[in-house]
Protein backbone atom coordinates (compact mmCIF):
# COMPACT_ATOMS: atom_id res chain seq x y z
CA UNK A 1 0.00 0.00 0.00
CA UNK A 2 1.60 3.44 -1.26
CA UNK A 3 1.45 6.12 1.18
CA UNK A 4 1.12 9.58 0.29
CA UNK A 5 3.78 12.31 1.48
CA UNK A 6 2.10 14.52 3.90
CA UNK A 7 2.85 18.70 3.61
CA UNK A 8 4.05 18.03 6.93
CA UNK A 9 6.21 15.64 6.13
CA UNK A 10 7.93 17.45 3.13
CA UNK A 11 8.28 20.94 5.13
CA UNK A 12 10.16 18.53 8.17
CA UNK A 13 12.34 17.27 5.21
CA UNK A 14 13.45 20.76 4.05
CA UNK A 15 14.11 21.85 7.74
CA UNK A 16 16.03 19.09 8.54
CA UNK A 17 18.30 19.04 4.86
CA UNK A 18 18.85 22.82 5.36
CA UNK A 19 19.99 21.97 9.40
CA UNK A 20 21.97 19.17 7.50
CA UNK A 21 23.99 21.95 5.31
CA UNK A 22 24.59 24.86 8.28
CA UNK A 23 25.21 22.53 11.03
CA UNK A 24 28.63 21.31 9.26
CA UNK A 25 29.39 25.34 8.52
CA UNK A 26 28.23 26.48 12.27
CA UNK A 27 30.73 23.80 13.61
CA UNK A 28 33.66 24.70 11.12
CA UNK A 29 33.24 28.53 12.38
CA UNK A 30 33.75 27.55 16.05
CA UNK A 31 36.47 25.34 14.87
CA UNK A 32 34.59 21.98 15.35
CA UNK A 33 35.60 19.53 12.78
CA UNK A 34 32.42 17.56 11.35
CA UNK A 35 34.65 13.42 11.83
CA UNK A 36 34.55 15.03 15.73
CA UNK A 37 31.45 16.37 16.33
CA UNK A 38 29.01 14.93 12.86
CA UNK A 39 26.87 17.79 12.80
CA UNK A 40 25.53 16.33 9.50
CA UNK A 41 24.51 13.26 10.91
CA UNK A 42 22.24 14.53 13.52
CA UNK A 43 19.43 16.05 10.92
CA UNK A 44 19.61 12.78 9.09
CA UNK A 45 19.14 10.33 12.12
CA UNK A 46 16.48 12.84 13.28
CA UNK A 47 14.93 12.46 10.19
CA UNK A 48 15.05 8.87 10.55
CA UNK A 49 12.65 8.71 13.85
CA UNK A 50 10.29 10.97 12.55
CA UNK A 51 9.90 10.90 8.67
CA UNK A 52 9.10 7.84 6.13
CA UNK A 53 11.24 5.64 5.37
CA UNK A 54 11.57 6.75 2.12
CA UNK A 55 12.06 10.56 2.85
CA UNK A 56 14.34 9.34 5.66
CA UNK A 57 16.55 7.57 2.54
CA UNK A 58 16.13 10.32 0.33
CA UNK A 59 17.58 13.08 3.05
CA UNK A 60 20.24 11.07 4.34
CA UNK A 61 20.99 10.83 0.39
CA UNK A 62 20.92 14.28 -0.97
CA UNK A 63 22.01 16.22 2.93
CA UNK A 64 25.92 15.44 1.75
CA UNK A 65 25.67 16.02 -1.94
CA UNK A 66 24.08 18.96 -1.44
CA UNK A 67 26.55 19.98 1.11
CA UNK A 68 29.15 19.25 -0.95
CA UNK A 69 27.91 21.06 -3.70
CA UNK A 70 26.74 24.06 -1.99
CA UNK A 71 29.94 24.73 0.44
CA UNK A 72 32.52 22.25 -0.59
CA UNK A 73 31.84 19.89 2.49
CA UNK A 74 32.42 17.17 2.05
CA UNK A 75 34.76 17.08 -0.64
CA UNK A 76 32.47 15.44 -3.68
CA UNK A 77 34.49 12.17 -4.09
CA UNK A 78 34.98 10.12 -2.22
CA UNK A 79 33.34 11.56 1.09
CA UNK A 80 30.18 12.86 -0.24
CA UNK A 81 29.85 10.03 -1.94
CA UNK A 82 30.41 7.46 1.26
CA UNK A 83 28.52 9.39 3.21
CA UNK A 84 25.11 9.76 1.00
CA UNK A 85 25.36 5.73 0.95
CA UNK A 86 25.95 5.76 4.85
CA UNK A 87 23.75 8.63 6.09
CA UNK A 88 20.78 7.08 3.45
CA UNK A 89 21.40 4.00 5.53
CA UNK A 90 21.06 6.14 9.23
CA UNK A 91 17.77 7.52 7.54
CA UNK A 92 16.41 4.56 6.34
CA UNK A 93 17.48 1.95 9.34
CA UNK A 94 16.39 4.44 12.10
CA UNK A 95 12.79 5.13 10.41
CA UNK A 96 12.32 1.64 9.80
CA UNK A 97 13.88 0.57 13.62
CA UNK A 98 11.03 3.07 14.89
CA UNK A 99 7.86 2.85 12.20
CA UNK A 100 8.26 -1.21 11.88
CA UNK A 101 9.97 -2.40 15.51
CA UNK A 102 8.14 0.12 17.31
CA UNK A 103 11.70 0.80 18.98
CA UNK A 104 12.30 3.92 20.99
CA UNK A 105 15.02 6.26 19.87
CA UNK A 106 18.01 5.03 21.61
CA UNK A 107 17.69 1.22 20.04
CA UNK A 108 17.28 2.88 16.52
CA UNK A 109 19.70 5.32 16.75
CA UNK A 110 22.44 2.50 17.66
CA UNK A 111 20.85 0.20 15.13
CA UNK A 112 21.03 2.91 12.49
CA UNK A 113 24.39 4.31 13.40
CA UNK A 114 26.04 0.06 12.94
CA UNK A 115 23.96 -0.38 9.71
CA UNK A 116 25.53 3.04 8.83
CA UNK A 117 29.33 2.36 9.58
CA UNK A 118 28.77 -0.95 7.67
CA UNK A 119 26.66 0.48 4.51
CA UNK A 120 30.09 3.45 4.76
CA UNK A 121 32.71 -0.01 4.85
CA UNK A 122 31.12 -1.80 1.89
CA UNK A 123 30.86 1.41 -0.50
CA UNK A 124 35.19 2.10 0.42
CA UNK A 125 35.54 -1.69 -0.35
CA UNK A 126 33.58 -0.84 -3.35
CA UNK A 127 35.26 2.58 -4.25
CA UNK A 128 38.60 0.67 -3.84
CA UNK A 129 37.67 -1.96 -6.54
CA UNK A 130 36.16 0.43 -9.21
CA UNK A 131 38.08 3.29 -9.09
CA UNK A 132 41.30 1.89 -6.92
CA UNK A 133 41.05 4.66 -4.20
CA UNK A 134 43.27 4.21 -1.74
CA UNK A 135 41.65 3.65 1.31
CA UNK A 136 41.62 0.96 3.92
CA UNK A 137 37.80 -0.19 4.65
CA UNK A 138 38.19 -1.53 7.97
CA UNK A 139 40.76 1.24 8.57
CA UNK A 140 37.99 3.96 7.64
CA UNK A 141 35.07 2.22 9.32
CA UNK A 142 37.41 2.16 12.96
CA UNK A 143 39.07 5.53 12.38
CA UNK A 144 35.42 6.91 12.38
CA UNK A 145 34.27 5.47 15.08
CA UNK A 146 36.54 6.36 17.13
CA UNK A 147 37.17 9.20 15.72
CA UNK A 148 33.41 10.21 16.01
CA UNK A 149 33.08 9.05 19.80
CA UNK A 150 31.77 12.89 20.87
CA UNK A 151 29.92 12.61 17.82
CA UNK A 152 27.73 9.79 18.91
CA UNK A 153 28.01 10.43 22.53
CA UNK A 154 26.08 13.96 21.51
CA UNK A 155 23.99 12.30 19.10
CA UNK A 156 22.34 9.60 21.75
CA UNK A 157 22.07 12.48 24.21
CA UNK A 158 20.40 14.87 22.22
CA UNK A 159 18.27 13.19 19.60
CA UNK A 160 16.17 11.02 21.59
CA UNK A 161 15.28 14.90 23.53
CA UNK A 162 14.60 16.54 20.52
CA UNK A 163 12.45 13.37 18.73
CA UNK A 164 9.95 14.16 21.76
CA UNK A 165 10.00 17.50 21.55
CA UNK A 166 9.04 17.70 18.12
CA UNK A 167 6.10 15.16 18.37
CA UNK A 168 4.92 16.82 21.18
CA UNK A 169 5.20 20.06 19.30
CA UNK A 170 3.34 18.31 16.23
CA UNK A 171 0.71 17.01 18.07
CA UNK A 172 0.17 19.73 19.63
CA UNK A 173 -0.37 22.13 16.39
CA UNK A 174 -2.50 19.22 14.84
CA UNK A 175 -5.01 19.20 17.74
CA UNK A 176 -5.30 23.02 17.98
CA UNK A 177 -5.32 23.32 14.17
Amino acid sequence: MKKKITTKELVLSGLLLASGIILPMIFHMFGMTGPIVLPMHIPVLLGGCLLSPIMALLLGIITPIISGLLTGMPVMFPMAVIMAIELGIYGLSASLSTRNLKLSSIPSLIISMIAGRIAAGLTVAALVQLFGIKMNPIAYVTGAIVTGIPGIIIQLIFIPTLVYTIKRFVKNTSASA
